[in-house]
Order: structure tokens, then sequence, then C-alpha cells
């Protein structure tokens, strides 16, 4: 393995031709861009009118493309990445998050009421993250992860 540095840039130009490349076998009309999160992130966006297939139900075909596009870049590119590159399809991360923020504040709310944990379905680890991260931002409440992958959860207690 190289121990060359490979910048953000590089690694999204790479992730960019697959996807056009995807998007064209799958005869989608659709545009391929990027857009800097932060110092760190990269986001390499793809936007359509209608982009369902490609995020598929509960985001799971948009999963299966970061990991693939991870291991095209992991071929192209070798050596120590710099920075990280996420791909979102149709704005679908962004509104997952949104949503997933509301649906935590809410269950902090029972939580508090009722002073009893709740424990949350399984999630992917980007979804916990944004469960964590809402729920520190409430005071009387806490979180924790339990399980094994796939099946790892977050569970939401009372700090009572």
């Amino acid at each position: 393995m190289s121990t060359e540095t490979v910048p953000t840039s590089e690694q999204a130009d790479i992730i960019e031709a697959f996807l056009k490349g995807l998007v064209d076998a799958f005869g989608i009309e659709a545009g391929v861009g990027r857009q800097e999160v932060d110092d760190e992130l990269l986001e390499v966006l793809v936007e359509a009118p209608d982009l369902g297939l490609l995020i598929g139900p509960k985001g799971q075909t948009l999963t299966a493309i970061q990991e693939i596009a991870r291991t095209v870049l992991q071929r192209k590119a070798t050596g120590v990445y710099q920075g990280r590159v996420r791909i979102d399809i149709g704005g679908y991360r962004n509104r997952r998050r949104a949503a997933l923020e509301r649906f935590a504040q809410s269950v902090a709310e029972q939580v508090s009421a009722s002073g009893k944990q709740k424990v949350l379905e399984p999630m992917n680890p980007a979804d916990r993250k944004v469960v964590h991260d809402t729920i520190n931002e409430i005071d009387g409440v806490a979180t924790s992860s339990e399980g094994t992958e796939p099946f790892r959860r977050v569970v939401i207690r009372p700090l009572k």
C-alpha cells in the first residue's frame, strides 16, 4: 500500500466518475456534483426528479452504493485518504437526518415525561450517531448503544 496522501478532491473525482457511470447505466438523466460540507468532508450529490431506485427502502441502496464507491476508490487510489467523501442521492441524507432529529426529540420528551427508558429499533451507525448527537443536546436524558451489528440499537434513558 502506498503512503502517498490522496486528497479529498481526488477521491471525489473518482467517486463522481463512478456515479456518472452508474446513473448512465440505469438510463437516468441526473446531475452529479459536489459540495464541501467542512474541511474534512466533501459530499458528492446526485440530483434528478425521481431517484427512489437509487435510494431504496430506508436508504439501503444508497448505503450499498456508498460501499461500492468506497471499494472503487480503494482500487483506483491507494494511499492514505485525507478527509472523507460521502454520497447523497436526491437530498435523502439531509431529509433522513432531519427526520431522525425530530424523532429523537419526540422520544426524549416521552422518556423525560414517563421516567422510563426506550429502546429504539436497530439502526445503522450513521443514524445512531444522529440520534446520539441530538439527545446529547437535550437535558435530562442520555443515550447508549447496545447489541451487535446489524442489530445494534440506541437506548434513551432518563437521568434521574
